[in-house]
């Protein structure tokens, strides 16, 4: 046993209390840089994007009986801090004390990437589609493929907390409520996502522009020939 197992018992509240409190002590030391994971209701995530960052987390089984430790963590108001940057997730949570979390998430495979272009080309019309996940169902499947889609999985994920219960390749509960906190952070930027996976979205949208104006110009030159050759016939046979 380590020195955290003997610990005197704090209640919920108790908990809730000083978190707050150091969440305003942080607050104030840093001005606006402090970004709070804030659960409003019952449900972590409501979005597509959310809800689909936390599906995956849970559909890998070494990563599904560990994550749920999270769950009251990050609903409670426990992750006073969350920063998700190009590859990387940043984070405070306060336990029986305040702990620094850091989750590196590996950059999207070229080959991926690429895998997702061709499938979604001419079939997502702007960065706000796909923001609301206004897309076509079968891309849901797709996106969220085990190993080949937009999230990471396990082997791409590598944590790290200043809690006693850390371990190299181990998912505290520290952990697992930053993971948690990533879902519901998506469900008010899902753009963030891309950001962490190293890609830009901009060249979803692109190459579905590239592809739909393509096929339009193509359809174009087909109707041109199409009235030249009228054109033609009328002439050869004197209509």
């Amino acid at each position: 046993m380590g020195w955290y197992d003997f610990q005197p018992y704090i209640s919920v509240g108790e908990k809730k209390e000083k978190a707050q409190k150091q969440l305003e002590k942080l607050c104030k030391k840093s001005k606006n840089n402090i970004s709070p994971v804030i659960i409003k209701g019952r449900k972590i995530a409501t979005t597509w994007w959310g809800i689909a960052w936390n599906k995956n987390l849970e559909s890998y089984a070494q990563l599904a009986n560990r994550i749920d430790r999270g769950s009251a963590y990050v609903k409670n108001g426990f992750v006073l801090d969350l920063q998700i940057n190009e590859g990387e997730i940043s984070a405070l949570v306060y336990g029986s004390k305040l702990y620094e979390i850091k989750i590196r998430i590996s950059k999207l495979s070229d080959n991926n990437w690429s895998k997702i272009q061709e499938k979604c080309s001419k079939r997502i019309d702007s960065i706000a589609a796909l923001a609301e996940g206004n897309f076509p169902r079968e891309f849901s499947e797709f996106f969220m493929k085990q190993g080949d889609g937009l999230f990471p999985s396990p082997k791409e994920i590598k944590m790290d907390c200043s809690c006693p219960d850390s371990s190299p390749g181990w998912m505290c509960k520290h952990v697992a409520a930053v993971l948690y906190g990533v879902g519901a952070r998506l469900d008010t930027d899902p753009l963030l996502l891309f950001k962490l996976r190293g890609i830009d979205p901009s060249e979803l949208i692109k190459k579905s522009v590239d592809e739909k104006m393509k096929s339009l110009m193509q359809s174009t030159k087909r109707k041109s020939d199409r009235i030249i050759s009228d054109k033609d016939a009328a002439r050869i046979f004197g209509v």
